[in-house]
């Protein structure tokens, strides 16, 4: 069935088109920095946004006008699939992802619930050969069934704990057998409301050994996806044990599992950290941890996960700068985690959605490649650390400066002389080079 028959292929038609459904800056294969742009961006669609979402807030119910909704079951789980690989093509994106429960409902049981799942996961691998579409990563959706309510690899209860540990078990070989490229990790229930009822260290104990479980089976089956763990601070727990960036990787290399995964970081997790989403990439790419991206959006006036699609051309430009000098995201990818606004619920707004995502970030790319061709900030960096290039600065850096020659340098009462950062200059060429690409 043509579930958007209205609508052809989108193509780049360049910034002169007064076409609301064609591309004024992604071109698949325009060469930026080396690459083409669909092999620097690597775009996603996210299933469960675009497919099972319904435009429902916690103050009124679902909006979303989609033709795959008049059915249930098992039969609307087939009109998915069917919308998701049309969608695809007429976007020109090569790469999904999805929870296990996006794609299948649950049955009364776990034996009907994997049976669901296979029959939709056949169905998914046929369309993906027949297409060429790959599946960029696949997770397990471990927190929104109420047996979940007090969390699933940090359950208080061992029967939740355990299963949880068959549905990812599950996941992984579904992983396994669609040819995902990642594995995310995203711990939906995995933090506490209060720690009056909390053993915070039995909680992440166990966290780390079911993240054990998972590498061992991944290892046994032949699953060679990389693995990526998703840090968010709250929402829905108030504190999760995956906050941000740099608490993430100080828990893997607290459990010894640095080695066995990477981060999907995501940009409205950021904002709700209270961080940009550029700091939590540098932080990622100093550490070598750097796996992928969810790109979206939040509203700086709202307090929780907004989830829009990203059109900020400042971020997306930063964002692009960190990947270039990150050489790009290897196996990951840049997947819309978002969801139109509830007041866009006609069908063709998913396409004016993606577009505008994905023309944000072609000219966040293609900008961030001139600021780097034209060195503007690395020439000023430089400039204002130069200091630690010589002398006592260099003898710091070197690891040869003790507080004893730092004393006898400070002593001899050299006049200190501090130099403007310049941050308006800065944020001001910056904006001449976005709008001039």
């Amino acid at each position: 069935m043509d579930w958007f028959s209205h609508i052809g292929s989108i193509k780049h038609e360049g910034r002169s088109s007064a076409n609301p459904l064609a591309y004024k800056h992604y071109d698949p294969k325009a060469i930026i920095a080396g690459q083409t742009m669909e092999e620097h961006l690597r775009f996603s669609v996210a299933y469960w946004h675009t497919l099972t979402g319904t435009g429902a807030d916690p103050f009124g119910e679902g909006t979303a006008m989609r033709p795959w909704e008049r059915y249930s079951g098992m039969d609307l789980a087939k009109a998915r699939v069917e919308a998701l690989f049309e969608f695809l093509d007429k976007l020109g994106v090569r790469y999904f992802c999805f929870h296990d429960r996006d794609i299948a409902p649950e049955g009364e049981t776990l034996q009907e619930t994997n049976r669901n799942l296979d029959t939709i996961v056949d169905m998914i691998k046929q369309s993906m050969k027949a297409s060429g579409v790959k599946l960029l990563w696949n997770t397990a959706n471990m927190f929104h069934h109420p047996r979940f309510v007090h969390g699933a690899g940090t359950a208080c209860n061992a029967d939740v704990y355990a299963y949880a540990g068959a549905q990812l078990k599950k996941s992984l070989e579904i992983g396994k057998e669609l040819g995902a490229e990642n594995y995310v990790f995203w711990g939906g229930r995995e933090g506490y409301e209060t720690l009056l009822n909390t053993n915070m260290q039995l909680e992440m104990d166990n966290l780390a050994n079911l993240y054990r479980m998972a590498v061992d089976y991944a290892q046994e089956i032949g699953f060679d996806a990389q693995f990526l763990i998703e840090p968010k601070p709250k929402e829905p727990t108030k504190h999760q044990y995956d906050f941000d960036a740099a608490t993430t990787i100080a828990f893997l290399q607290q459990y010894g599992l640095a080695g066995h995964f990477k981060l999907n970081l995501e940009a409205n997790h950021a904002t709700l950290a209270g961080h940009t989403f550029e700091h939590e990439i540098r932080v990622a790419r100093m550490y070598g941890m750097l796996g992928s991206l969810d790109a979206n959006q939040g509203d700086l006036l709202l307090g929780w996960d907004t989830d829009e699609f990203p059109t900020d051309l400042y971020s997306t430009t930063l964002t692009m700068v960190e990947l270039l000098k990150n050489g790009g995201l290897g196996r990951g990818g840049i997947n819309f985690d978002a969801k139109v606004r509830r007041g866009s619920f006609e069908p063709e707004d998913l396409f004016y959605a993606h577009i505008a995502g994905m023309d944000s970030f072609a000219r966040g790319l293609k900008a961030a490649a001139k600021l780097i061709e034209e060195r503007l900030l690395d020439e000023f960096i430089e400039r204002r650390y130069r200091s630690f290039t010589e002398g006592i600065g260099q003898q710091i850096v070197s690891g040869q400066a003790t507080l004893h020659t730092l004393e006898q340098y400070a002593l001899e009462n050299r006049p200190i002389r501090n130099e403007s950062g310049r941050q308006e200059a800065l944020k001001a060429a910056i904006n001449e080079i976005i709008f001039s690409v």
